[in-house]
């Protein structure tokens, strides 16, 4: 598998590989970030402002840990996505770091956005496409189980809460096998 991190778009959205040109829209389509990460592991970043968030996730893609994309709708950043941590020989990759706009949420965005990087996983080789949310995340759990991702379990105290505490991380995966019964579930979503 070999993942190119490159602009992905549909008739809904475009993923622009995150860029410094992002960063004032994002800036402002986060909102409350206490509230638009409640449930992220990311979110201790936030102690020390939206910059050093931003700063954090552009250079986990220069170090390619993560390949992180703008969430452009209209030419205006408003969210993130991101394939974290490839694997390239075992064929696996996370879709993650995921947040929209208040705005952009409950609508076509999410699965426009998910439809977009599972072809782009699969297509570049995966055999694994895996999704996780903290445990307590209902609505989360709920859009990735209507995706037409598979329930893996639950990894206790899998992570530290950045408000203290552990999290219960809920894992998900999409395998090359169920993927065309999952994109033509997406895209009847996306008419």
């Amino acid at each position: 598998m070999k993942l190119e991190h490159r602009t992905l778009a549909n008739p809904w959205v475009s993923l622009e590989p995150l860029d410094t040109r992002h960063r004032a829209d994002l800036r402002e389509a986060i909102g409350d970030p206490l509230d638009t990460l409640k449930f992220s592991p990311s979110a201790p970043l936030f102690h020390d402002g939206f910059d050093a968030f931003f700063d954090w996730q552009y250079e986990q893609g220069l170090a390619g840990r993560w390949l992180p994309y703008a969430v452009v709708v209209d030419g205006r950043a408003l969210g993130q996505t991101s394939f974290i941590n490839p694997r390239p020989y075992d064929g696996g990759v996370e879709i993650g770091g995921t947040w929209y706009a208040a705005a952009a949420r409950g609508g076509r965005v999410n699965p426009s956005c998910k439809l977009l990087l599972m072809t782009h996983a699969f297509d570049s080789g995966a055999e694994r496409v895996e999704l996780k949310t903290d445990a307590e995340n209902a609505q989360s759990r709920a859009a990735i189980l209507k995706l037409g991702a598979q329930f893996e379990g639950i990894h206790r105290h899998h992570m530290r809460r950045p408000w203290g505490g552990w999290r219960d991380t809920a894992w998900y995966s999409v395998l090359r096998a169920e993927w065309p019964t999952v994109k033509v579930r997406l895209e009847a979503r996306l008419p």
